[in-house]
């Protein structure tokens, strides 16, 4: 089992910054790939950005390219996503996952998920 815990979330202005942070415990972190999924009120769960294991390879999806990007750091079992340039259209309970079956940044088959934070951004 790995335990996933999210932190940093809040309320932010329009173009305002955030970084989020999700520490794990439990399994050899750097045997996972990781990253971030959000969901919108009403909406279903989307893919943000992703990991593998060693942080040679990273994904953002469209809409958040260029104002966000995804770092790890194995030797504190964390994974943070910094956001920049923060939309209100960025609101979300934003969710942290993590699977050891493929390493890909585009992280098919997540096995393990947090429990989320919420982001809200005012305009």
């Amino acid at each position: 089992q790995v335990q996933l815990v999210e932190s940093g979330g809040g309320l932010v202005q329009a173009g305002g910054s955030l970084r989020l942070s999700c520490t794990a415990s439990g399994r050899t972190f750097s045997n996972y790939a990781v990253g971030w999924f959000r969901q919108a009120p009403g909406k279903e769960r989307e893919f943000v950005a992703g990991i593998t294991r060693g942080g040679a390879l990273t994904d953002v999806e469209n809409s958040v390219k260029g104002r966000f990007s995804i770092s790890r750091d194995n030797a504190k079992n964390t994974v943070y996503l910094q956001m920049n340039s923060l939309l209100p259209e960025d609101t979300a309970v934003y969710y942290c996952a993590a699977t050891s079956r493929i390493n890909s940044p585009l992280l098919p088959n997540i096995e393990y998920w947090g429990q989320g934070t919420q982001v809200t951004v005012s305009s």
